[in-house]
């Protein structure tokens, strides 16, 4: 089943708090910058722990806001860093992991990355006696074959199925605590987001639809390497719903699917191709190894007036922020598969 728990609104306090400094792991990246904009624009404060990096994507997505940022540079997988992070904190949203490609090239780094920083942020969270966090799980935790009982057919989706449990664990035993102290109940919500897409998002196995807006706004042909159908998601409203999540005070080890709408690809190449008229776009390749008919939860009992953002405008939004980006380029050659280092995002978004 998707939820652990039934999901209902006494899951949740009646009311949310506001004005919370929140821990962003792997803030730095593409979700996070998106994350960090949502909860700055909802009054609350945000420290980011990630490894050190540039920070541009941040700045241009966040804006002007990005200097009420805390930086604290370090890694996940160590359990220091991430207490030095943690402290002060009254929540989290944990983003850090390594995608898919670099799951299969590396399984080992997957460990320490994806699970091993999942407990280092549970045990900073008993630690804090936080109210709650919010982590990143993934449809990858579902096979290509059952979309409804988790089979996931990759290392990433296993180490994600893995943290759930985690998650699970750190809300039902209370008493598991390395250094002896009465437990703290760890409170969680984690979600399980389809394909996000979005400016800024370049890498990762399903990053296509993106990368395709990217294309069009360069007038460069572009292939998706996949096929099949999938649900799509925007990332402004994955943003919006971790923010709720880390907020809401749940009062249970929640895990739900965000699914956003479920498109064929020749689906998703017909609304590109409006927008890009003479791009020429196509896909190829296998499908995602997960099954395209997940259960939707009802994500309005964390955002009350919740409404997924159609897919032609989340589409439009991201080939907007692209093409704005391939106007002030001159003089340049930027790539389909990254973001170019001549104009820096912020002028990009906020011109």
């Amino acid at each position: 089943m998707a939820s652990p728990v039934p999901f209902h609104y006494s899951t949740f306090n009646d009311e949310r708090t506001t004005d919370m400094k929140i821990l962003v792991t792997g803030g730095r990246g593409f979700l996070g910058a998106w994350v960090l904009k949502a909860l700055l624009e909802a009054g609350h404060g945000a420290r980011v722990l990630d490894r050190a990096g540039d920070r541009s994507l941040v700045h241009g997505i966040v804006g002007a806001r990005a200097a009420a940022i805390e930086w604290h540079d370090g890694d996940v997988s160590n359990g220091g860093d991430v207490a030095a992070a943690a402290s002060g904190c009254d929540g989290a949203i944990h983003l850090a992991g390594l995608l898919t490609p670099t799951c299969r090239d590396d399984a080992l780094r997957a460990v320490d990355v994806n699970i091993k920083g999942t407990i280092h942020v549970f045990e900073a969270a008993r630690r804090e006696c936080w109210a709650g966090v919010a982590y990143a799980s993934s449809a990858g935790v579902y096979g290509p074959d059952d979309a409804l009982h988790p089979a996931p057919a990759t290392v990433y989706g296993a180490t994600k199925l893995a943290c759930e449990g985690i998650a699970r664990a750190y809300w039902c035993d209370p008493a598991a605590q390395a250094d002896g102290r009465p437990g703290h109940r760890v409170a969680s919500v984690g979600l399980r987001p389809f394909v996000i897409y979005g400016a800024g998002r370049e890498t990762g196995s399903s990053a296509g639809p993106s990368l395709a807006c990217r294309a069009i706004a360069l007038r460069q042909p572009y292939v998706i390497p996949f096929t099949g159908a999938t649900g799509l998601v925007y990332v402004e409203d994955v943003a919006q719903v971790f923010v709720a999540a880390a907020t809401a005070g749940p009062q249970a080890a929640l895990v739900l699917n965000m699914v956003g709408d479920v498109y064929t690809t020749d689906q998703m190449l017909t609304r590109l191709r409006a927008l890009g008229p003479g791009v020429e776009l196509s896909a190829q390749g296998a499908p995602l190894p997960i099954a395209a008919e997940l259960p939707a939860d009802d994500l309005r009992q964390l955002v009350p007036h919740y409404q997924p953002t159609p897919l032609r405008e989340g589409l439009l939004r991201t080939l907007e922020v692209y093409q704005r980006q391939a106007a002030q380029d001159t003089g340049s050659s930027p790539s389909v598969a990254g973001i170019s280092a001549h104009t820096p995002f912020t002028q990009t978004l906020h011109s």
